[in-house]
């Protein structure tokens, strides 16, 4: 029978290498943090694990990058959906960081999560943290809080996602291009969202106005990023709502002064057809293709 001390000797030093000075000894603890979290069981990963996590964030970002990949994956380890805030305040934190995929990565695990709990935990837990996010002062914290809004959206209640709305309002008009193109970046998917959960009407009295304002920004990585949404919109959109908002866009940034705007306008454009009429299509698409291939 093996000794239950001699068991436990390399989860005690996976937990050691969690501290080390080596960095690749620090990413293969991270990587085996599941292992060190059934070591310990949900009771002590909830109150001594993920606390030291936490406060261990100032590392490479090799190692974040890492962390938030296996924090995504880690409701089952504190105990299930019940104690699956805990993992919160570590991915709040690294959704805050200056490195993209670090912020990325934990963007996704949080989502990941917010598509698991409950509505409860939603609303005490994950739609404040969205909105101190949107409210913080460094952009980072800005970029990251539009990429939260479409996971949950349909779940929640008519006043959660007003609030949701006006926070995503508040980014698409932000000062800061960064997070402007954040905001454009995942107009289509928050746009998916609303259509899925009934709020047409919403969709085209809130966010197409916000789309159109994306379209004609004075940055152009931010007109390019909103352009590469129409087609997504479109396909959510009647072929009268598409003929009064979509392609007056699509007009407009087909003759766009960047040439990049231009080219990604001449990618999508055969994908938009399908949301159009026939006369459409030949009185507008078609001429506007022909005025890109020269």
């Amino acid at each position: 029978m093996n000794d239950p001390e001699q068991s436990l000797y390399p989860v005690a030093v996976l937990i050691d290498e969690l501290k080390h000075e080596d960095i690749q000894l620090r990413l293969n603890s991270i990587r085996r943090l599941s292992t060190i979290a059934v070591a310990l069981g949900p009771e002590r990963t909830r109150n001594e694990l993920i606390p030291f996590l936490n406060e261990s964030i100032d590392d490479e970002d090799e190692v974040l990058v890492a962390l938030a990949e296996e924090l995504g994956g880690f409701v089952e380890y504190v105990g299930g959906l019940e104690y699956a805030p805990v993992l919160l305040g570590p991915l709040e934190t690294l959704a805050t960081v200056e490195e993209t995929l670090v912020r990325d990565k934990s963007v996704e695990a949080l989502n990941k999560v917010s598509r698991q709990v409950p509505v409860a935990h939603l609303l005490e837990h994950l739609v404040p943290l969205v909105l101190r996010l949107q409210a913080n002062d460094w952009f980072t914290s800005r970029i990251s809080a539009c990429g939260l809004f479409a996971a949950a959206y349909g779940r929640l209640p008519a006043e959660s996602k007003a609030e949701i709305r006006a926070s995503f309002t508040q980014l698409c008009h932000d000062d800061t291009p960064m997070v402007r193109r954040a905001a454009a970046s995942n107009l289509g998917s928050f746009a998916a969202a609303m259509h899925a959960a009934g709020d047409e009407e919403l969709l085209k009295t809130e966010l197409l106005p916000l789309f159109a304002a994306l379209s004609a920004d004075e940055q152009d990585s931010v007109r390019l990023l909103a352009v590469e949404n129409c087609v997504g919109v479109g396909q959510l959109l009647s072929v009268s709502a598409n003929q009064a908002v979509v392609l007056p866009i699509v007009r407009s940034v087909s003759q766009d002064r960047s040439w990049r705007v231009r080219y990604v306008v001449a990618e999508h454009l055969c994908e938009l057809v399908p949301s159009l009429s026939p006369d459409l299509t030949r009185h507008e698409m078609a001429p506007t293709f022909v005025r890109l291939l020269q």
